[in-house]
């Protein structure tokens, strides 16, 4: 039995780390030690008892990356407190349907997001406190005066492997969001398979993690990797712009970033005209969607680094299949990590072959328990053992994965699959387009056929539509080729950087 708590955060001061600085914010230069995280955490932990917030109830954390989310965080851990951190992108109405579905009885908000979750509290039948870290608003308390209800630290309980930790709410990329909810040895399970053995943190590490604390690609690798090393960590409160985060990089010199394929491609964009940050990266990883081949080798000629491409899921947790350091081919989802199993099966579960397309099902100690009221749902996802990741994927020869699309983006042309990622892999690799997305789009015949919605960067060609058909006809294949091309302005994404491609789909 261990409460994650005990392990992330109290040991650090036990094995002389406790002045160790763990978080640091790029904005304001504020600092939070391994040991004042320990302190400020059981201090948490009273505080939430003492304010009446019983073991397994909920906390939602509509919080931005700041030194006051992991304090609480832990702090709800070491109580037996259930947070839950919200995407702080949404709007009043997903806000309003979370609260309730989650059934919080705290919420704790960053003054900067108060406004947008103001208009649904009043008649939230679950909420008995909301704390603002900042400036208190009407009927509700300050985190200080919060805090001050925590005079002496409350030592984390004694957690069972299995008992649930906190929950997470999926990106929604389509449909509404889910609750996830995690177990307390989840965390330790992704900290020593990728953490320790793909991604190799190390206690001098510098980590920093353009993708927030609030979904778990995010969580992993502000939290859980770096500190299950003692490492330090950056975290940055405002929207990862490529020239902001090529800044920071730049002023706090981290050894490890952590990014998404939308951010490293704009990221590309703004270095092939400005240069490349100095700064003494040793390894950068992606997640969240599958990375273009275009941009992890622009990626590399810029900066001398690779870029780790993988995949995870809110309900695996964090990276289950990755290249690894060394062993990097990009186009690539890598191989298994080590502690995980896959399996790639057909629509009547059996498997398929090498060089065969078939949906993804993983195997893992950081798997979740289950969805939130939701039983059908958890039936559907989780077989046992196995998770279905809803991703459909290609196992080459040599044992590496390709990535294909969801299950729903599939779609056959002449009755043969093709697979949406190839073609926007082959589309983004023009050096005219920055990102695209394709869809099925009905033909006048009723057959299904590629459309595709890109994004320019740079001059634009003449014939923009012939020329990126011949383009996708050279690379993959004659008749892979997009029907129809539009050019926008921006992709439908969620927050964590996934396009939306149901919207899309319905503007096809």
């Amino acid at each position: 039995m261990s409460n994650a708590a005990s392990y992330f955060v109290d040991r650090h001061v036990d094995e002389g780390r406790a002045l160790k600085v763990a978080f640091r914010e790029a904005e304001t230069g504020r600092t939070l030690t391994y040991g004042a995280l320990s302190d400020a955490s059981g201090r948490a932990a009273t505080a939430l008892t003492t304010h009446g917030i019983a073991r397994e109830e909920r906390m939602a954390m509509l919080v931005l990356d700041q030194i006051e989310f992991p304090i609480l965080f832990w702090g709800a851990l070491k109580a037996g407190v259930i947070p839950v951190p919200l995407n702080t992108l949404l709007a009043t109405p997903v806000y309003d349907a979370i609260l309730r579905d989650s059934r919080a009885t705290m919420l704790v908000v960053s003054e900067q997001l108060f406004d947008v979750v103001a208009p649904v509290l009043a008649d939230n039948p679950y909420l008995r406190s909301v704390v603002v870290i900042g400036e208190a608003q009407a009927d509700t308390l300050d985190y200080a005066s919060f805090m001050s209800l925590g005079a002496e630290p409350l030592p984390a309980f004694e957690a069972s492997d299995d008992e649930t930790a906190f929950w997470l709410y999926s990106s929604g990329s389509t449909g509404q969001p889910k609750g996830v909810h995690h177990v307390h040895s989840a965390l330790r399970a992704t900290a020593d398979t990728y953490g320790l053995g793909v991604l190799g943190v190390r206690e001098d590490d510098v980590v920093f993690s353009a993708a927030k604390f609030f979904f778990a690609y995010g969580l992993g690798n502000s939290m859980t990797f770096p500190m299950s090393v003692g490492a330090t960590v950056v975290i940055f409160g405002g929207r990862p712009t490529p020239e902001g985060i090529v800044q920071i990089i730049a002023d706090e010199r981290p050894t490890v970033f952590c990014g998404v394929p939308t951010l490293y491609a704009a990221m590309v964009a703004h270095m092939q005209t400005n240069g490349a940050p100095d700064a003494p990266l040793r390894v950068c990883i992606s997640a969240g969607e599958a990375l273009p081949e275009s941009v992890g080798t622009k990626w590399h000629a810029l900066t001398g680094v690779d870029i780790l491409d993988g995949v995870g899921s809110t309900e695996m947790l964090h990276i289950f299949l990755s290249n690894a350091p060394g062993d990097v081919v990009y186009g690539t989802s890598g191989v298994p990590v080590p502690g995980y199993d896959v399996r790639l099966v057909d629509e009547a579960g059996v498997e398929v072959g090498v060089d065969e397309v078939g949906e993804l099902l993983v195997n893992g100690a950081s798997a979740a328990a289950g969805y939130w009221n939701k039983r059908d749902k958890t039936r559907e996802t989780f077989e046992g053992v196995w998770t279905r990741t809803g991703d459909k994927y290609e196992r080459r020869a040599d044992g590496r994965f390709v990535y294909c699309g969801r299950t729903d983006d599939m779609f056959k042309v002449s009755g043969i699959w093709v697979s949406p990622f190839e073609v926007e892999q082959a589309i983004a690799s023009h050096p005219s387009v920055l990102e695209c997305a394709v869809v099925a789009k009905r033909d006048e015949d009723d057959l299904d056929k590629p459309k595709a919605f890109v994004v320019m960067q740079g001059d634009r060609p003449d014939d923009l539509e012939g020329v990126l058909k011949e383009h996708v006809k050279d690379r993959i294949g004659k008749w892979k080729y997009p029907r129809w091309i539009e050019c926008v302005d921006s992709l439908p994404k969620t927050a964590t950087g996934k396009i939306q491609r149901f919207k899309l789909r319905e503007d096809a």
